[in-house]
């Protein structure tokens, strides 16, 4: 990073998936009437935004060029791939940002940045679809629609991420604004990572294959969605998962599938 980034105090922006409070960190030099307009095209999903995104890619790949090691370069072509939907090109690109920000003055933002990605990609799997049906103990569950496995991975890497923001929120070298939006958002990600977890653990039990972890996986599930309320205590969807997931164990529960026939049982614990 350049003397004058340090000088400027200059921080990257959330992406525009994250409730953006900033467009990005250049200056565009649009008068207020160009920018409205600009903003009511992409609004409007119109030409002139996909075009300008593009163009802002390029104006970032030129920036790197000249200055390679500049972690606020890769972080903005990073966001500007996420919103254009080149999700693993943007995953490097935040990687690079981090490597580059020895200083780590940025870091808090990188991870966040990173973190949502993942999860963003995580809500667009199977599991998006599955997990409308986890708030019943008896919904019908097609073949093809089922949580069949649950990684571990998938969810804790996007949780070391926000984690690690909120590890290095206290350096990050931003404004009060932005240092109180990752201080906010940060620990929302982490709850909401953590009972989509446990979530998908209770789906996953009651999926019509007879597997023999049905019990060790609700088990799991509450665990991950008691660390839920413990960040957020009036999580509503975590308080009612927890309490479906109390009585699954204590009475047991059904599957059925999708012509509303029993598919199996699962014995409680009593």
């Amino acid at each position: 990073m350049s003397p004058e980034d340090k000088e400027e105090n200059t921080a990257p922006e959330p992406t525009a998936a994250e409730e953006e409070i900033d467009p990005n960190l250049q200056e565009t030099g649009e008068d207020e009437e160009d920018e409205a307009t600009r903003d009511k095209l992409e609004k409007e999903g119109g030409d002139l935004a996909e075009f300008d995104l593009e163009a802002q890619i390029e104006e970032f790949r030129d920036a790197l060029e000249e200055d390679p090691d500049n972690c606020v370069h890769h972080y903005n072509l990073a966001e500007a791939l996420e919103e254009l939907g080149d999700r693993e090109e943007a995953k490097a690109e935040y990687e690079r940002a981090l490597e580059c920000d020895t200083e780590q003055d940025f870091h808090a933002i990188i991870h966040y940045g990173m973190g949502n990605l993942i999860f963003h990609q995580l809500l667009s799997g199977i599991q998006s679809v599955v997990v409308k049906s986890s708030i019943g103990l008896h919904s019908a569950h097609k073949p093809g629609d089922s949580i069949i496995e649950v990684f571990d991975e998938d969810y804790s890497v996007p949780i070391h991420h926000f984690q690690k923001a909120m590890e290095f929120l206290p350096q990050l070298k931003a404004d009060d604004e932005l240092v109180d939006y990752i201080g906010k958002e940060a620990p929302v990600q982490l709850a909401n990572i953590y009972y989509k977890w446990g979530s998908d653990l209770i789906d996953k039990s009651r999926q019509i294959a007879k597997y023999g972890s049905e019990i060790q996986d609700v088990q799991k599930a509450l665990k991950l969605i008691k660390k839920t309320l413990e960040i957020d205590p009036n999580h509503s969807q975590a308080n009612l998962m927890s309490k479906y997931a109390k009585k699954m164990l204590a009475e047991g529960w059904k599957a059925f599938d999708e012509y509303g026939f029993e598919a199996k049982h699962i014995e409680g614990l009593g």
